[in-house]
């Protein structure tokens, strides 16, 4: 979800409306950035590396048996996204679903779990395909273990 030129304006008005209304947060309309329209998010809230404030970010999800699956694509900009950055310095972070809230841990998944996630995630958000061409970094892929 992030990487859009207005990016900041449209994820502000998503995690207001989320905050406000989580079961009609919980599906963002993709259209305002050319998508194919209502898309499941979650929010997740990681600690600042620098701040050690919270940092809340609604992100486009997955679910498998194991919890829930999210994507640092930052539209394949050459660096991570920063909510990538601060669950690296403290895994330990706070998920929304919809009404479900709960703590997680994060992981960073690799090897043939990496392709099982990211191959599951294409059908959600098919640009994360041309993200990964647009950067020359591996874009990380996340699970989220509930705690």
């Amino acid at each position: 979800m992030e990487g859009h030129p207005m990016s900041m304006e449209w994820i502000d008005q998503h995690r207001e409306l989320y905050l406000q209304d989580p079961e009609k947060g919980h599906y963002w309309d993709s259209t305002v950035v050319g998508g194919p329209g209502p898309v499941q998010t979650l929010l997740l809230t990681t600690i600042g590396r620098k701040t050690g404030q919270p940092r809340i970010m609604p992100l486009i999800y997955g679910k498998v048996d194991e919890g829930y699956i999210i994507i640092a694509s930052k539209g394949g900009a050459p660096q991570h996204p920063d909510w990538y950055v601060n669950l690296e310095a403290n895994p330990e972070v706070e998920v929304q679903v919809a009404r479900d809230k709960f703590k997680a841990r994060a992981e960073t998944v690799s090897g043939p779990k990496r392709k099982e996630y990211w191959d599951l995630m294409l059908p959600i958000w098919p640009p994360y395909a041309d993200y990964q061409t647009k950067t020359d970094r591996e874009i990380p892929v996340v699970l989220l273990r509930r705690q």
